[in-house]
């Protein structure tokens, strides 16, 4: 319709008569006309000092196509075509855009991002309809206060620029979900951040900040939270009421003590490595009911406290470069996928079990734990069933914890008697590692496939393939429902197919570590239903290690970002 109101202000025979327009010499004719059907111009990496003016008036002025066929086929009506809405010209040498953008109403995205733009111009407020924003890498110093006025907009990027302060009213952005502020220079956040209420994301990392405003827990919904490599010494006891929170970044700091998160029940990842917090308590543990992931590496603990097994979803845990001497035995109760602990003075673990990894730490905290090596004797119920390996089934396991275990036999057959004493019991997991099994699936066997027959256990929820010699993922486990862990580390897998996961709707946990895999697929981000993604150990280069360090949700995000458009 706006183009339509451009041409009515003109002689109506202007559409039939040749103008002479210069359209720049490097925006090429096609790819202005195929906007004009599509409402998209992508001008990236161009070489462009400036934007050519054919591109603000692609909506008001005739094109040039009408003065060369007045024949006017379907697919040529121009005064048909939709409006630009999505504008990207990134990765040129703009200093400056022109007030002209307000010729672009229409627009939902522009992204401007790896330019030379010192300023961003007054007629932005006039994109009532932006919805997306990225201003990145750029050598913006201030914003203009006319930002305040894009209401609709969702996700705002200013990353990687030279902002000293936050323009007053930018609480006004009430839709706003993503804002990236990193890597700039602000010495302080504004208390009326509390007022963005629809805000998901929030990166503030790379900053000056000294402190942060106990206002921040107004983001009721906020779920990631990047205060990384700034100066703060403290938080506010405010963050603990932010439940909603997911993700929390507060690495290369100055704290010197771990803050506690009474209502942060939804809390997965917490990092504040690189800090200097010297105590970890029991009230900093026993709110952590959900986290999957803590990083306490390089700081000055000196010990770790029982309450540790308090952290039952723990799959990584970082303690290294601290002055950690020992550790509790009942740690070994975790059932942890990665323990760093190197650059530590540990006195009470040998060297070469520390070099051996995670499994074999754990094992041998396992093994000091007495006292529940005799409950666990006690709690089995003798029967007369007696197992070739002269070992009795655990009917407690079955009964109780509906768990079929019959590991470190070093056999080559599992016994009917095992599946017998389990056959009138629900069992959610099995675990038969440890042996020289070549049929039936479990770790440090010889397996390369799985039978066909696995796709009628139905209640199946966790299955651990480690130590074998899988190539690739088994296919009878995307047909298996309700999946939610798949652990086959330490296999030569080298591909995985992200559309056939993406279908895995109640997998949580994939464990991919100390595999073949040459290259991680974009479309992996699709599959949000994970929480846990292991990928160490692969032979990629692509995400990069700083990426897998920040956990799951980054490595997805990374790779959404990756899918080609």
């Amino acid at each position: 319709m706006s183009r339509l109101k451009g041409v009515s202000e003109r002689d109506p025979r202007a559409g039939f008569k040749a103008e002479r327009r210069d359209y720049g010499a490097s925006v090429p004719q096609g790819l202005l006309k195929a906007a004009r059907k599509s409402g998209q111009l992508n001008l990236s990496g161009r070489n462009l000092s400036e934007v050519p003016q054919c591109v603000w008036r692609i909506n008001t002025d005739i094109p040039e196509e009408a003065n060369q066929n007045l024949s006017f086929s379907a697919t040529e009506r121009w005064w048909e075509q939709t409006d630009l809405t999505k504008l990207i010209i990134s990765n040129n040498k703009l200093q400056s855009l022109t007030d002209d953008l307000r010729l672009l109403p229409a627009l939902t995205v522009l992204d401007i991002h790896d330019n030379q733009l010192t300023s961003l111009p007054s007629a932005i407020r006039e994109l009532e309809n932006l919805q997306k924003l990225n201003v990145s890498h750029n050598k913006l110093k201030i914003l203009p206060e006319e930002i305040t006025n894009l209401r609709n907009l969702k996700g705002l990027y200013l990353q990687h620029n030279e902002l000293t302060c936050i323009p007053e009213g930018f609480e006004q952005l009430f839709n706003l979900e993503d804002l990236d502020l990193s890597n700039n220079r602000l010495p302080t956040v504004p208390a009326s951040f509390s007022s963005l209420s629809s805000l998901v994301r929030l990166n503030l990392s790379s900053n000056q900040l000294k402190s942060l405003p106990a206002e921040i827990s107004g983001m009721k919904r906020l779920k990631h939270l990047d205060c990384n490599s700034n100066l703060l010494e403290t938080v506010p006891l405010e963050l603990a009421a932010m439940e909603s929170l997911e993700l929390l970044y507060l690495r290369r700091n100055k704290l010197r003590f771990l803050p506690e998160f009474p209502s942060c029940k939804l809390l997965k990842e917490l990092h504040v490595g690189e800090n200097q917090i010297e105590m970890l308590g029991a009230e900093h543990l026993k709110h952590l009911n959900s986290i999957l992931v803590l990083d306490l590496r390089d700081n000055k603990l000196k010990s770790v406290p029982d309450e540790i097994t308090l952290l039952q979803s723990l799959e990584r845990l970082d303690l290294s470069n601290n002055d950690i001497s020992s550790l509790p035995y009942s740690l070994g109760k975790l059932h942890l996928k990665f323990l760093a602990l190197e650059g530590n003075p540990m006195r009470t673990i040998r060297r070469d079990i520390i070099n051996k990894g995670t499994q074999e730490v754990l094992k041998y905290l396992r093994s000091k734990i007495k006292e529940d090596e005799v409950s666990q004797r006690d709690s089995v119920i003798e029967t007369a069933m007696t197992l070739p390996s002269e070992s009795r089934v655990n009917m407690h396991a079955i009964i109780t914890l509906k768990i079929l275990d019959y590991s470190d036999k070093k056999t080559t057959l599992i016994p009917d008697e095992v599946f017998d004493a389990a056959k009138s019991n629900m069992i959610t997991s099995v675990n038969f590692s440890k042996n020289l099994l070549c049929e039936i699936p479990k770790r440090n066997n010889f397996l390369s496939s799985l039978p066909e027959e696995m796709e009628s256990l139905i209640k199946l929820q966790s299955i651990n393939l480690s130590f074998n010699r899988f190539k690739i993922l088994p296919e009878v486990l995307y047909r298996i429902p309700i999946l939610e862990t798949i652990l086959i580390s330490n296999n030569q897998v080298g591909s995985v197919d992200p559309e056939k996961l993406k279908t895995m709707e109640n997998l949580i946990t994939l464990d991919l570590q100390n595999n073949d895999l040459l290259q991680i697929p974009p479309e992996l981000g699709n599959c949000v239903s994970l929480r846990t993604l292991l990928l160490d150990g692969n032979p990629f280069r692509v995400p990069r290690a700083a990426i897998l360090m920040k956990g799951t949700a980054a490595i997805l995000e990374y790779l959404r970002d990756r899918i080609p458009t």
